[in-house]
């Protein structure tokens, strides 16, 4: 694979979906990874969904991925290896290792193979009911059998997470807290977007001293009532933590709405946020800023400047 002249990240991801079918088929032959022989998933079907899916992952880039728990099914399939019982082991293997969440799926059938939980066990850092969010694509996918009882199809959706004046109007919410002394900070990054992309309506780290004054993170966010599951599940699976503490807590936030101004380097949202008729703050977002400053090639602050300054030309010509 690694002549196949694949982009750096599509190569890596298929290669990573790759490892993790072949550490569960080494664990369930008593092998090495090295001797393990793919029968089914080397099948050229199974490599275009393995390359296919790392893709599409490198094109999208998303910041976390949730899927609901995986339908398995019940019964037994015809394998290279004879008749084994459903869900195959190396699909129960894959998806314990990853710690996603799991149902029957009430067929009597394969609902998920081997390929189809190594790419989730590679993608998803939380399970569970889909977080809050803005939908702002859908894809379908349809599988080859007809089921009697439901539609073979697999569902996508991209969104964005909503920001906290989105959400309905509660000013309570839950805090989400967890000590973490053994977690390279390398990865704070990404566990705080997962966790974000879970639902939470933000996260922080502070540093803390534990016993023996032992430096470490105390990370914290803030879930409402309907994505709190999701957090706590992309908590655990994204840090080394091996517990988390969360309790209810009231909050008063301020009306939040998105304006956007016009500055040389192209339109840029702000938000403004208000109590009443008046505003408080303003602040450009990020993301536009950022995308604003690299197609312009100037400093970003240049940008954030330019959107503050058009924002108050419009707050003096109103």
């Amino acid at each position: 694979m690694s002549a196949a002249g694949l982009p750096a990240d599509v190569l890596a991801r298929a290669l990573d979906i790759f490892h993790r079918l072949a550490e569960a088929e080494a664990q369930l032959h008593g092998v090495s990874v090295d001797e393990v022989e793919f029968h089914e998933v080397g099948a050229i079907d199974s490599i275009a969904d393995v390359v296919g899916a790392a893709v599409g992952l490198a094109w999208l880039a998303p910041a976390a991925v949730t899927a609901s728990p995986v339908a398995l099914g019940h019964g037994a399939v015809e394998t290279a290896h004879g008749l084994l019982p459903v869900p195959a082991p190396a699909t129960l293997e894959i998806l314990r290792r990853a710690g996603a969440a799991v149902e029957d799926g009430g067929a009597a059938r394969e609902l998920c193979t081997p390929t189809g939980a190594a790419i989730l066990a590679h993608a998803v850092s939380a399970w569970g009911a889909m977080p809050p969010l803005r939908p702002l694509a859908v894809g379908h996918g349809a599988g080859d059998a007809d089921l009697p009882d439901r539609p073979n199809v697999l569902r996508l959706v991209v969104g964005r997470p909503l920001a906290p004046a989105e959400h309905p109007a509660d000013d309570t919410v839950y805090r989400v807290e967890a000590n973490i002394d053994d977690m390279s900070p390398e990865l704070c990054e990404h566990a705080a977007q997962a966790i974000a992309a879970a639902g939470a309506l933000d996260v922080w780290w502070t540093p803390v001293a534990m016993k023996k004054s032992r430096p470490a993170l105390l990370l914290s966010a803030l879930a409402p009532p309907g994505a709190l599951e999701a957090v706590l599940a992309a908590v655990l699976a994204e840090t080394t933590s091996i517990g988390v503490r969360f309790d209810r807590v009231a909050r008063r936030v301020l009306e939040r709405v998105l304006v956007t101004v016009d500055t040389p380097f192209g339109p840029i949202p702000v938000k403004v946020a208000r109590q009443g008729d008046r505003a408080l703050n303003a602040a450009p977002e990020y993301e536009a800023c950022r995308a604003a400053a690299r197609a312009h090639g100037v400093p970003l602050k240049d940008v954030f400047a330019a959107a503050i300054s058009a924002w108050h030309a419009r707050q003096h010509s109103a």
